[in-house]
């Protein structure tokens, strides 16, 4: 059993749902991704979403692709990414690490070898923006032979028809995007959502996630209220964005307790 689906099923029995932030590997410094890693556990993280740097990340909106800009001056590629996994591993067997990324990366790898490299460092599971489900099943037997989740992305428009196809590939989870546009883009519709979240339940069991738009404390407890995970990404790299290096960590941590504190407060 994976750590994304022992996680969940804990979180489950629990009566309890999951947080899961998002990071831009190497921002704003490669030597502080991490520390910041191992903040967001402290403060109440269940599994960390771990975005690998790309010069046209196509989902991402300003927030985000300036950290990437920001960890790409420091050259952090996916091989770095990697190593920052490895060292986080050194300390915590536990949380599962789920790298966020685009396909242009792990071609140049090479999908075998990325494979094999990701598994040997305790990555988890790979959510890549640009490699359609129909398009890559090769990749998606390479990944689970190497017990790597495979994890997709459902949208708004993705029709009901794709549904099915979609979550027969991934394992892990389902990463329901919230609103039409890119990361940290208009307030979302709790309504749709919980629409659109009943109907993925009624073709899949497995935990759903919904990211893009939370923001505050308010809107992860009514994500929480319908959805198995919460997905931060935005608020926390803007977090990051706005802070003094030497204020980082604190700063993480009390908007992590902000939102865990909301989460469980259902």
């Amino acid at each position: 059993m994976s750590r994304i689906t022992t996680v969940f099923n804990t979180l489950r029995s629990g009566g309890k749902k999951a947080l899961i932030p998002y990071i831009t590997a190497g921002d704003p410094n490669p030597a502080l991704t991490v520390p910041i890693m191992h903040k967001l556990v402290e403060s109440g993280a269940d599994i960390i979403e771990l975005g690998v740097p790309f010069s046209d990340p196509m989902a991402d909106g300003p927030v985000i692709q300036r950290a990437s800009e920001r960890a790409l001056k420091y050259k952090v590629g996916l091989r770095k990414v990697l190593e920052m996994v490895r060292e986080f591993r050194e300390r915590d067997n536990h949380t599962p690490i789920v790298l966020m990324g685009y396909a242009n990366p792990i071609e140049a790898m090479g999908q075998e070898k990325f494979a094999e490299s990701a598994k040997l460092a305790g990555v988890d599971g790979l959510l890549t923006v640009d490699y359609p489900p129909e398009e890559c099943k090769d990749f998606v037997s390479i990944l689970k032979s190497h017990e790597i989740d495979p994890i997709f992305l459902l949208s708004p428009t993705t029709e009901d028809s794709r549904l099915d196809t979609i979550t027969k590939e991934a394992s892990g989870f389902v990463y329901y995007v919230s609103l039409k546009g890119v990361t940290g883009a208009a307030n979302l519709d709790i309504n749709e959502v919980s629409e659109r979240v009943n109907n993925i339940r009624s073709i899949t069991n497995l935990p759903i996630g919904v990211g893009f738009g939370v923001r505050d404390p308010e809107t992860a407890k009514l994500v929480a209220n319908i959805a198995d995970a919460v997905v931060v990404g935005s608020r926390i790299v803007q977090a990051i964005e706005q802070s003094q290096e030497e204020n980082i960590l604190q700063t993480v941590g009390a908007l992590m307790l902000e939102l865990r504190a909301a989460i469980n407060s259902l």
